[in-house]
């Protein structure tokens, strides 16, 4: 049976982008900080079932809870990094987004003695026109990029163009694997079915067929979820109604769905795919 990849983006509810207008950064460290809680209960799940997974760690996070992140590494999952601030990479621009995978890595590194390979960007936010965030991704060390959402759906995210399985990036400082997240081939359209609010708000049946298709196809599918899509708490923030239903409707049938999801497909470490590719192309 072919391992898909299990993936977490470990950031807080204030970090979503759709929450940044009520939860400005100067206010985050007055804020609970919920994801060691979950994070605990999503190890004790992936460790019962003896699965091991990649997790894309926020470096603001990282730096305030070293225990949570230390804890994930001990229990044998990858740390990738989630970038520093959780801002898109356009706003960060070509010196902001340097400096935020730069000083993400660096803390990871510090925190679990282990090179830090891959790279997701808050809100799959490396989108056409922002190449240049590859060639900065390989000058600083990363080996692959998990940013790309082949859909045309979103309004905010979407590389069209990008191949529905991993492949590589080919740049004139090297090349980097990238891992897109997983779709769904359904009436002709390429639709989004990798994790997250698709997971939360659409019937299952999507995502299975996304992860099935993957298969089909020879290469792993990629799935991920959220800290606060697994909390059932939900804050009491004044946001329109769209935003909250996008960002924490359908937390209660996360954990169950997790659960029927882990009975009918097997899930690894990211890293393992790339290990492989290289290793196709003669590139370990």
């Amino acid at each position: 049976m072919m391992e898909h990849h299990f993936t977490v983006d470990v950031e807080e509810y204030f970090h979503p982008t759709a929450m940044a207008p009520r939860y400005p950064m100067e206010r985050w460290d007055s804020l609970e900080r919920r994801s060691p809680g979950v994070i605990a209960r999503v190890l004790s799940f992936l460790d019962e079932r003896n699965v091991k997974g990649t997790f894309f760690v926020l470096g603001w996070l990282a730096e305030r809870e070293p225990e949570m992140v230390r804890d994930i590494a001990l229990q044998g999952h990858e740390i990738a990094s989630h970038g520093w601030e959780h801002e898109l990479v356009g706003r960060l621009g070509p010196a902001g987004f340097r400096e935020s995978i730069r000083r993400s890595k660096a803390v990871l590194e510090d925190l679990t003695g282990v090179t830090v390979r891959g790279y997701r960007a808050p809100s799959f936010s490396i989108v056409p026109g922002l190449e240049w965030a590859f060639d900065t991704l390989l000058e600083e060390g990363y080996d692959y990029d998990a940013s790309l959402f082949p859909v045309t759906q979103h309004p905010t995210y979407g590389y069209p163009a990008a191949d529905r399985h991993p492949f590589f990036v080919d740049r004139p400082g090297g090349s980097l694997v990238e891992i897109p997240s997983t779709t769904a081939k359904v009436l002709g359209q390429i639709l989004p079915a990798a994790g997250g609010a698709y997971f939360r708000l659409l019937p299952m049946a999507l995502i299975r067929a996304g992860l099935r298709q993957a298969a089909a196809g020879g290469w792993p599918g990629t799935f991920y979820i959220h800290p606060w899509e697994l909390d059932i708490w939900v804050p009491d923030v004044h946001a329109p109604w769209l935003q909250m239903v996008r960002t924490f409707a359908g937390q209660r049938r996360t954990w169950p769905r997790l659960k029927r999801l882990h009975t009918e497909f097997r899930f690894g470490r990211v890293d393992a795919t790339v290990d492989d590719m290289r290793a196709a192309r003669g590139t370990v």
